[in-house]
């Protein structure tokens, strides 16, 4: 069993910057694959970003590219997403979440979940 806990989030501007953190227990995170979702209210969670186990294969939604970046470090058993150039629609519920194997972008296939963490930036 892996329990996943993320921190970092907060109220921001636009255009400011948040690290999010998911540190996990219970199991190490080495063969897992890590995926970062967040939820608007209403609307089912949605990949932003996933890293495989040795952080050498990454997914970048499309809506956030070129602003967030996944990471991870095994040794301290936590995964990061770096977050610029935060915009308004950005605003969400952050989950991180861990499965097995490759990544894969729905939800469903995700075996483990953290409780998430709020951003919200104001315009």
């Amino acid at each position: 069993q892996v329990q996943l806990v993320e921190s970092g989030g907060g109220l921001v501007q636009t255009g400011d910057s948040l690290r999010l953190s998911c540190k996990a227990s219970g199991r190490s995170l080495s063969s897992y694959v890590m995926g970062w979702f967040r939820q608007f209210p209403g609307k089912e969670r949605e990949l932003v970003a996933a890293i495989d186990w040795s952080g050498e294969s990454t997914y970048i939604a499309y809506s956030v590219e070129g602003r967030f970046t996944v990471s991870r470090d095994n040794a301290k058993n936590t995964v990061y997403l770096q977050m610029n150039s935060l915009k308004p629609e950005d605003t969400a519920n952050y989950y991180c979440a861990a499965r097995s194997h490759t990544i894969l972008v729905h939800p469903d296939f995700y075996d483990y979940w953290g409780r998430g963490t709020q951003v919200t930036v104001s315009s």
